[in-house]
């Protein structure tokens, strides 16, 4: 294989990394943290190894990326991103060793939002700042990687829209201006969200900050008790407006900027997704409401921040939702591997391969009451593409397996079993806050031992790079010619 395109495109990587260094390096500086030191250092070495990497793997005829070289490049980007991410969370006043800061890099930049910082309320600003910005650039890497990699891939059944917007894609024929046209979308998003904080009452920094966080459904906070240090509704649902639209797919907003908003409200994936929230948010008021003896609008006001936040793997937090019951703590557990729409900054299984697997489901059905019928199975009004299918089932298939494997493994170095089986959930669904008292939405990840977190670093790297684009590289027949 020849790495030497991977290796140019890893560089440039490093570089935007270095240069985005700069901004919480300025904010430690302002307000007179010596991590400002830590920042310029790091800016220099991330610098140093992107720059190398460019200027050593320049020049030639052009490069074309083969398939090979596309999985490759997928895994080794993130790979190398989370690990320089990392430095400034390592050598920082911390304390942090390099387990811990490469796991909270790691939760960053997969959009993740598992933490083991604590007393975030007195960390620097410039680290809080960095956390964001980590959520915030892998929430826009995974856009662009949903709409122009994986299709390309063919992983998990997303060749389905590589054929379902073609069309779409004639006024954009380059990925790179396809990039460039959701980039444009995702930072005026971001900043009417920071608006929108900052007038229900946040301070500028805060706004941002969780503008950035919500956007990138990452759920890195500026303070431990999360949402719950605000404590207003005004702000919360903001949050959950913001959290929805980072949930739904980009493409969409690309649409409705050329006028055609109908696609907004039409997408068979949004009106699924929003049937689903809708249906769990009214279970669980209900529930509340006559299990827990909670006022309706406590009630409503909870269960539709808590559902949404989980449910798009933001992780936010207002409340300690493990308190509420057993009814509540298995919604809330099922939920976290559902996820939003494919082409956003969600994770999870995704919304349209629940989708396929009902339209399949159905034409088995039918099937078996019909033997000799003829039916094909439909998404979006047409016909399912051949392979579609069977790639959303061996989807569901690793899925489970990988997150089987998770468990049994955590449990293996000494985790009990609910923490074990929310934190496979949480880490392969890139949620952030898991089940119980340990990694529950009021604990951290900082009291599991060093072996556990790095499993649930992988989990996480599989979850984000939707698990084949990982394990295709452990396969005997990618290395071979």
């Amino acid at each position: 294989m020849d790495l030497r395109p991977v290796l140019y495109v890893v560089g440039i990587l490093l570089s935007t990394l270095a240069l985005s260094m700069a901004l919480p390096m300025l904010v430690d500086l302002y307000f007179g943290s010596a991590d400002w030191k830590v920042f310029f250092l790091c800016i220099l070495t991330t610098s140093f190894f992107g720059g190398a990497l460019v200027l050593s793997n320049a020049g030639g005829e052009g490069f074309t990326i083969n398939i090979r070289q596309a999985f490759f490049l997928t895994t080794v980007s993130w790979i190398a991103l989370a690990t320089f991410a990392s430095l400034p969370l390592w050598f920082s006043g911390l304390g942090l060793s390099f387990t811990d800061a490469f796991f909270e890099a790691m939760s960053g930049i997969t959009t993740t939002g598992s933490t083991v910082m604590t007393d975030l309320d007195n960390a620097p600003k410039g680290i809080l700042l960095w956390r964001a910005i980590l959520q915030w650039l892998g929430g826009i890497g995974i856009i662009v990687m949903a709409l122009s990699v994986l299709p390309f891939l063919k992983v998990g059944g997303m060749q389905l829209f590589r054929t379902e917007s073609s069309e779409n894609e004639k006024a954009l024929p380059r990925a790179a201006k396809l990039a460039s046209s959701i980039a444009y979308i995702y930072v005026a998003l971001t900043f009417v969200c920071a608006i929108c904080y900052h007038f229900s009452g946040l301070g500028l920094f805060d706004s941002f900050a969780h503008a950035m966080t919500t956007i990138a459904t990452g759920g890195f906070s500026t303070f431990d008790a999360s949402f719950g240090n605000f404590d207003k509704a005004w702000t919360e649902v903001i949050a959950i407006v913001f959290m929805v639209l980072g949930s739904l797919p980009f493409v969409l907003y690309l649409k409705a900027v050329r006028g055609n908003m109908r696609s907004l409200f039409t997408d068979s994936q949004v009106r699924w997704f929003l049937s689903i929230i809708a249906v769990c948010v009214i279970t669980m008021v209900i529930y509340l409401v006559f299990q827990v003896h909670m006022e309706f609008g406590e009630a409503l006001r909870r269960a539709s921040f808590n559902i949404v936040s989980i449910i798009t793997g933001t992780g936010y937090t207002d409340a300690n939702y493990g308190a509420w019951g057993g009814f509540a703590v298995g919604l809330l557990f099922f939920l976290m591997v559902v996820g939003g729409c494919a082409g956003s900054t969600t994770c999870g299984i995704k919304i349209f391969r629940f989708q396929v697997l009902y339209a399949v489901t159905d034409v088995q059905i039918k099937k078996l009451l019909h033997p000799h019928g003829v039916f094909i199975p439909y998404y979006g009004g047409k016909p399912l593409p051949r392979g579609v299918p069977s790639s959303v089932m061996s989807f569901f298939f690793m899925f489970a397996l990988s997150f089987s494997l998770l468990a049994v493994a955590l449990s293996f170095v000494g985790l009990d079993f609910l923490t074990a089986m929310s934190g496979a959930a949480t880490s392969i669904a890139n949620v952030g806050p898991g089940l119980g008292d340990i990694i529950g939405p009021s604990g951290t990840f900082e009291a599991l031992p060093d072996s556990a977190k790095w499993i649930l670093c992988v989990g996480m790297l599989l979850g984000r790079l939707e698990l084949f684009t990982v394990l295709v590289l452990f396969s005997p027949h990618f290395w071979q010619r």
